[in-house]
């Protein structure tokens, strides 16, 4: 194609891309990204400029989930050796703000394995969240499964600023990765927290066999949800797991994934998370010119890179770390 630019100064007046164009982005030639990257982050830097949002998670509660999804090694089907415990003390998520706020995380992502919290969970995480919003100036971020209208109004009581329920893959794919729960049931909680008058979070898993028409539907889809902050995994296939041995991604299209993104969703966060360092390996750096905000420290049950190693990667960018959650 040559000439990437016309797609941020499509973007900039307010034109969606057509699906051709998505197309043509995720099938960029390699010897032009560095064009697509360029295009991309005329984008990125209109509405964020350098400013690079860090988010930190804790799993409080590791393993006993009913659900039969493919790529977790916390379902009931897996056989993935992680550690499993109940939930964790309100102390004990407490401390985890220490160390989120130590990073300079903006953002505290208190995440919960199962397809749902009960009564006794969600009063830890309630009462936990409102002690932390006292002692520390950053968002909050639940992730607890799906939510019923009523404890979403619970969460945003006690102070929750942003809640997390990935569509992961298109509808139309769903079905191939778990069917323990439908695509419309994760659709009904994000919709139940953005009527709390909670900021929604959701996002995708690449690399789970879908196709690239499939990586383009859930750009758009996220867009109709009007999802704020849209974390991007990229599968790192766990052995025990239903897509262990999946192998399908490289960074160069992983970058081309985060541009469609930006693209297709313009003024939202877009975060670089699981499988970052795995799949973008030494092209890590290069993922911010599109997204504007990773994960820091480790993931559920995978580790991830050194937060001192984080900072200095944004550092030699030329980049800030956007400590700012307001």
């Amino acid at each position: 194609m040559g000439n990437w630019n016309f797609l941020s100064e499509k973007v900039l007046v307010g034109e969606e891309l057509t699906d051709q164009e998505a197309h043509t982005v995720l099938t960029c030639p390699d010897d032009e990204l560095l064009e697509l990257l360029h295009s991309a982050y005329q984008v990125r830097k209109h509405y964020y400029g350098n400013q690079v949002k860090l988010n930190m998670i804790i799993n409080t509660k590791s393993g006993f989930c009913p659900e039969n999804c493919g790529y977790c090694a916390q379902s009931r089907d897996s056989s993935a050796p992680i550690q499993k415990y109940r939930m964790m003390d309100k102390d004990t998520i407490i401390e985890g703000a220490k160390q989120a706020d130590r990073l300079q995380s903006g953002t505290y992502c208190i995440v919960a394995s199962g397809r749902g919290p009960t009564n006794r969970e969600l009063n830890i995480v309630t009462s936990a969240v409102k002690e932390i919003k006292k002692n520390y100036d950053m968002k909050v971020c639940a992730c607890l499964g799906l939510l019923k209208p009523e404890q979403a109004k619970q969460l945003k009581n006690a102070g929750v600023d942003r809640y997390n329920h990935n569509i992961n893959t298109s509808e139309q794919h769903h079905g191939n990765i778990t069917t323990s729960h439908t695509y419309q049931d994760r659709v009904e909680t994000i919709n139940h927290a953005k009527h709390a008058g909670i900021s929604p979070c959701s996002g995708v898993i690449i690399g789970m066999k879908e196709k690239n028409k499939d990586v383009i539907k859930m750009a758009r889809s996220l867009n109709a949800l009007d999802a704020d902050s849209i974390p991007v995994n990229f599968l790192h296939a766990i052995d025990g797991t239903l897509l262990e041995g999946t192998n399908e991604l490289n960074p160069t299209f992983c970058l081309k994934v985060l541009c469609l993104f930006r693209f297709i969703n313009p003024t939202k966060e877009i975060r670089i998370s699981g499988g970052r360092e795995v799949n973008l390996r030494s092209l890590q750096p290069l993922g911010l010119y599109p997204a504007n905000s990773i994960f820091v420290g480790d993931y559920l049950t995978t580790a991830g890179q050194e937060g001192s190693r984080d900072h200095q990667m944004i550092k030699d960018l030329g980049f800030e770390i956007d400590y700012v959650t307001t």
